[in-house]
């Protein structure tokens, strides 16, 4: 089966409508506090920033307004710009949320992939069988949040054939990644689906490095880096919104690049 013909409309409004319930915590009005000033933030929002109620609304306002237009802007069937392998970034730039040192230590030979929520396929998938199915690759560019952005080659399985052949509802709203770093994020169905979302396997032709994020990471083009999971060890098909480590602090969770 074609995937592009599983891909729908992005539900736009009921993935605003889950994203705006998460922005009610204290971490996040911290996060609102310290990035911008109250001057910046009154400009932008319209509100008398006087209290913590008031940069609450803020938040939701401008969570809102740029989930709303990265998802109506968003097209899961437009390509990512791709280049030669002369333009390779070397070395490729390490970044987590902790040193380098503190990469986890993934054993290839116990390693499984748990596949749960909305699915009715094989559930536990071994590195052996995720290695077995068809590799594509893909040289493309990862944009970090931060400013700066690196040209890597990533080789894997194309996500959307992996849930097909995991029997996933794409139907679906979200995707939820479970990492062995304790990471985790999530990412809307369309994206999910996009030809270029790849379970990355290798880089640059060889075995995924621990550091990039071994044994699987996911690779998408069209989304920032933060939203990219590494050590991946788990997935979840879900019509509830699961957010994600960065999201849950105020990050925008649409994400787009």
């Amino acid at each position: 089966m074609n995937p592009r013909k599983l891909i729908r409309p992005l539900d736009a409004a009921s993935i605003i409508k889950d994203a705006q319930k998460e922005l009610q915590s204290s971490t996040r009005r911290l996060f609102g506090k310290r990035l911008l000033s109250l001057g910046g933030l009154a400009l932008l929002s319209g509100c008398d920033l006087t209290d913590d109620k008031s940069i609450n609304t803020m938040l939701r306002r401008v969570s809102t307004l740029n989930d709303g237009a990265q998802a109506l802007l968003f097209d899961p069937r437009k390509p990512a710009p791709t280049y030669p392998e002369s333009m390779l970034t070397r070395p490729f730039p390490f970044n987590a949320y902790y040193d380098i040192d503190q990469v986890p230590e993934v054993d290839a030979q116990t390693y499984r992939l748990e596949v749960g929520g909305l699915v009715k396929g094989k559930r536990i998938w071994t590195l052996d069988e995720l290695r077995a199915l068809q590799q594509r690759s893909q040289v493309t560019r990862h944009i970090c949040i931060e400013g700066w952005s690196a040209i890597g080659k990533w080789g894997g399985v194309r996500f959307a054939d992996f849930l097909i052949l995991a029997g996933a509802d794409t139907g679906a709203k979200y995707v939820a990644f479970h990492c062995a770093d304790n990471y985790w994020t999530s990412i809307d169905m369309p994206t999910a689906l996009h030809p270029q979302t790849l379970l990355a396997l290798t880089y640059d032709g060889n075995v995924l490095p621990p550091k990039y994020g071994f044994p699987m990471k996911l690779r998408m083009p069209t989304k920032l880096g933060y939203k990219n999971p590494k050590h991946i060890v788990a997935i979840t098909v879900t019509n509830e919104f699961p957010g994600g480590y960065w999201e849950n602090q105020g990050y925008n969770w649409f994400g787009g690049s």
